[in-house]
């Protein structure tokens, strides 16, 4: 049995603090909130979504805003990078809104590529790259119009503690292409438009460990429920351990460590964002799961309260 995703559906990382994230996601890189609950599994934490205008596959970051957590260290068994991809020529614009809101950045190649490489306020490694590629954002926030404004995700880049094994898998269980190796990094390729294009470190990396400014995991695509049952047989028989099928409300997940430490989970299309909010008032409001809802005073106490706005600097 052999299929293929179409590459990173979310990633998801923990930070700190809701409100320092959604004026770094929304206010300075101009993506939309597209859903407020809560971690199903800790709900006195949130669990926060950022994306295009519908939150599509490809294009989500998530977050658990721990208050008192510790400071991860980003290692082996981690996503290293999350790459963003915004309009070609539009780099430049990123450039100047960058230097503009006193966000440091590099500039780095990697295989004919020109990348802006940055930090988020927990460090979170984040780069973006400019590509044809992949549908336009309709989404205009802030100083960010939509013509210039984040796609999606590009890609990853991986950092493995066992590189071939890691290699192995994205091959011949998740379907990619390897289309080249360069300074250090192997590079793959997926199906999709978005999320499409991950580099893994060629030699082992030391392990990182979890805390604020690290991803928890990385979530790639199944197109369907179907496609999804299929997914799950197939990483068990590739020799993982893939948890059951798990509801997350706005797709279905299952979950597995790969050999190089790097926690994959599989998630659907399906059903979307939309599916508790009109379109037109995505992250809105805070939805909780039915098995929650009566617990909402409670767990609303146990959040701290904030806002999207638009930064002084965009006014």
């Amino acid at each position: 049995m052999t299929t293929q995703t179409a590459g990173i559906h979310h990633i998801t990382a923990f930070v700190r603090n809701a409100q320092v994230t959604a004026d770094f996601y929304a206010g300075v890189l101009g993506l939309r909130l597209i859903k407020k609950t809560i971690n199903f599994d800790a709900p006195e934490v949130y669990h926060l979504y950022f994306g295009n205008e519908a939150g599509s596959p490809g294009t989500i970051i998530t977050f658990f805003p721990w208050e008192n957590s510790r400071k991860g260290k980003i290692g082996g068994g981690q996503v290293g990078y999350t790459t963003y991809v915004v309009p070609a020529h539009t780099l430049d614009f990123w450039k100047e809104r960058l230097t503009k809101l006193n966000v440091d950045f590099a500039q780095t190649s990697r295989f004919g590529e020109e990348y802006l490489q940055l930090a988020d306020p927990d460090g979170l490694k984040l780069e973006i790259v400019a590509r044809e590629q992949g549908a336009q954002s309709q989404w205009a926030f802030g100083g960010v119009p939509a013509e210039k404004a984040i796609k999606g995700f590009g890609g990853a880049i991986l950092y493995s503690t066992n590189a071939a094994q890691t290699a192995a898998l994205l091959v011949n269980v998740m379907g990619l292409e390897k289309v080249g190796e360069e300074g250090g990094y192997a590079r793959f390729k997926s199906t999709g438009d978005l999320g499409n294009l991950i580099d893994v470190n060629v030699e082992n990396m030391e392990p990182g460990h979890g805390g604020a400014g690290t991803v928890h995991h990385i979530a790639w695509r199944a197109k369907d429920d179907a496609e999804h049952a299929l997914w799950r047989s197939l990483v068990e028989s590739s020799g993982y351990q893939p948890t059951p099928i798990v509801d997350r409300q706005y797709f279905n997940a299952i979950y597995f460590r790969e050999t190089g430490g790097i926690l994959f989970e599989i998630a659907t299309d399906p059903p979307g964002f939309a599916r508790d909010e009109e379109p037109e008032h995505l992250g809105e409001k805070l939805m909780l799961p039915e098995w929650f809802e009566e617990h909402r005073t409670q767990i609303e106490q146990l959040l701290s309260p904030f806002e999207v706005r638009v930064l002084e600097e965009d006014k």
